[in-house]
């Protein structure tokens, strides 16, 4: 009896161990699933860079995800009924009718202002945006509001020679202004960003224009660069050294006729002989904040 048994239990795990076996042998692995995609909203928007939706100007710098475009500035609101924003609208027109291609900075949607660089366009991280909004308004709490005056509309060019801007260069102010950078340099060297220039020539860019001589473009004699993909904000920072009139820019007539026709009204109107200074602002991406001085 006990042969027996000791027969019945070994044939009875020999045959299912074999079982098993087959079994094993004959199922396919498991199939790996596929994550679902993630939706748009959390990946954000693919970005592509399309000339044809930025007035034909184009990228030297590649995107950089969570990298932000930032630009400083004072800031000068404009009433649509005021002398000095109709005089800019007459100085633009008249600009147009030599160079059609000009493109200025007031979209009739939004209220319009004037902006006095005082950075050049910088790039901060996600973790640097609080750092810059606080050093700004730091500036502010410190800083009198002042009045500044224009001295004469002139022509500046961007850092790579591919953008010409119709401007207002800053006479009275200047001093003020130069202080409100000198402040804001640490903060741009601590995260390692370039300063604004060593001898700025101050200015509020109203217009602009692609150089070069292609579909678009002025200056027949220009090299045709590929600037950066900027909004409205940064082309305001880029215009930031003024250029020799006329070289490789506008029509040489251009500049003698808008000075001659608007300057004494810019420079020496009762109306428009200084215009008061009282918030900087900072952009970063489309996020503006404003900090009023003194």
């Amino acid at each position: 009896m006990k042969r027996a048994a000791a027969a019945l239990v070994s044939y009875s795990s020999s045959d299912s161990e074999d079982e098993e076996q087959a079994e094993l042998t004959k199922a396919p692995p498991p199939k790996k699933k596929k994550l679902p995609t993630l939706a748009q909203t959390l990946t954000g928007p693919v970005h592509i860079d399309d000339p044809s939706l930025h007035q034909g100007r184009t990228r030297t710098t590649p995107h950089v995800e969570g990298q932000w475009a930032t630009h400083v500035y004072a800031c000068v609101p404009l009433q649509r009924t005021s002398t000095l924003y109709k005089l800019l609208v007459g100085i633009i027109e008249a600009a147009r009718k030599e160079v059609p291609t000009l493109h200025d900075f007031f979209d009739g949607k939004t209220k319009p202002e004037l902006h006095i660089s005082l950075s050049r366009p910088v790039y901060l991280r996600v973790h640097q945006r609080d750092e810059m909004k606080r050093a700004v308004k730091k500036i502010a709490e410190n800083t009198q509001s002042f009045a500044a005056s224009f001295a004469q509309i002139t022509s500046l060019m961007n850092d790579d020679g591919t953008r010409i801007f119709l401007a207002l260069e800053i006479g009275a102010g200047h001093h003020e202004l130069a202080a409100l950078t000198n402040d804001l340099a640490p903060a741009l060297r601590a995260i390692r960003q370039q300063e604004y220039y060593a001898a700025p020539r101050f200015h509020a860019s109203i217009a602009w224009a692609l150089l070069g001589g292609g579909s678009g473009g002025v200056g027949a004699g220009a090299q045709l660069g590929a600037g950066p993909v900027l909004n409205t904000e940064q082309l305001r920072a880029t215009g930031a050294q003024l250029a020799p009139q006329n070289e490789n820019g506008f029509p040489s007539t251009l500049l003698p006729a808008l000075n001659a026709e608007y300057g004494d009204r810019l420079t020496s109107s009762v109306a428009l002989k200084s215009f008061a200074v009282e918030e900087i602002g900072v952009k970063i991406g489309k996020d503006v904040s404003l900090y009023g001085l003194l």
